[in-house]
């Protein structure tokens, strides 16, 4: 599907408007079965977020994939599309709400995923995702990344939240980022160190994290077969 930034701007806008980010992230309540494109009566802000969009690159079109499997029937057109256009806010509560949806946390009521439920999330699903990850931050965003910094940290967290830029100091001492409130994360491909994103909650612990890094998906490269 190939559209102007102009119209993909919009789609990403209707796409994403629905989303609340907070640490521990509620799922969506109705998932999109698709992403609505259709001409509108644009704001004169959004038309010139639009406008800027387009005069931005040479090219005022992005290819969105829609070729996006999935075990679970989940749509990752909306994920495509944020991702696309840089809606980095959206795309990673978008990745967050999808794991509550895909491991059955939601199925069982809850609104937050279990370390014990990272084994039911298909790899089908986190290999759409990834390659979205990866393909629209150029290799700087994923998962895969955050495995690759979690190997050089031997397995030490802390080092591991130093390299990929979620921590902070105040004045000499060192602290995890904030995500209540204003967010101190970078949601910017160009000034966000390699793996910032996708955010995983550490509020249960570092079961959630080490245990999506540990998913048999990416014991091989196979993730990355374009379907």
């Amino acid at each position: 599907m190939k559209l102007s930034r102009a119209t993909i701007f919009t789609c990403a806008v209707l796409a994403s408007s629905s989303l609340v980010s907070a640490f521990t992230t509620p799922s969506f309540a109705a998932r999109p079965t698709s992403v609505v494109c259709r001409p509108m009566t644009a704001t004169a802000e959004a038309t010139s977020a639009a406008e800027e969009a387009a005069s931005s690159s040479e090219d005022a079109e992005i290819q969105i994939p829609t070729n996006l499997p999935s075990a679970c029937g989940m749509d990752y057109v909306p994920l495509a599309t944020m991702l696309a256009t840089g809606d980095l806010v959206a795309a990673d509560q978008f990745t967050r709400d999808a794991l509550i949806e895909i491991s059955g946390a939601k199925a069982k009521g809850r609104n937050f995923v279990y370390f014990t439920d990272v084994k039911n999330i298909p790899s089908t699903d986190l290999a759409t995702m990834e390659r979205l990850w990866n393909k629209f931050s150029k290799g700087k965003f994923g998962y895969s990344v955050q495995k690759k910094k979690w190997n050089q940290s031997k397995g030490d967290f802390e080092v591991f939240c130093r390299k990929i830029g979620w921590t902070t100091t105040d004045g000499e001492v060192e602290r995890k980022k904030r995500w209540f409130g204003a967010s101190e994360f970078i949601y910017d491909v160009k000034k966000a160190p390699e793996g910032h994103l996708p955010l995983t909650s550490a509020l249960r612990g570092t079961s959630l994290i080490k245990s999506l890094l540990k998913h048999p998906v990416w014991d091989n490269e196979d993730w990355k077969k374009e379907p």
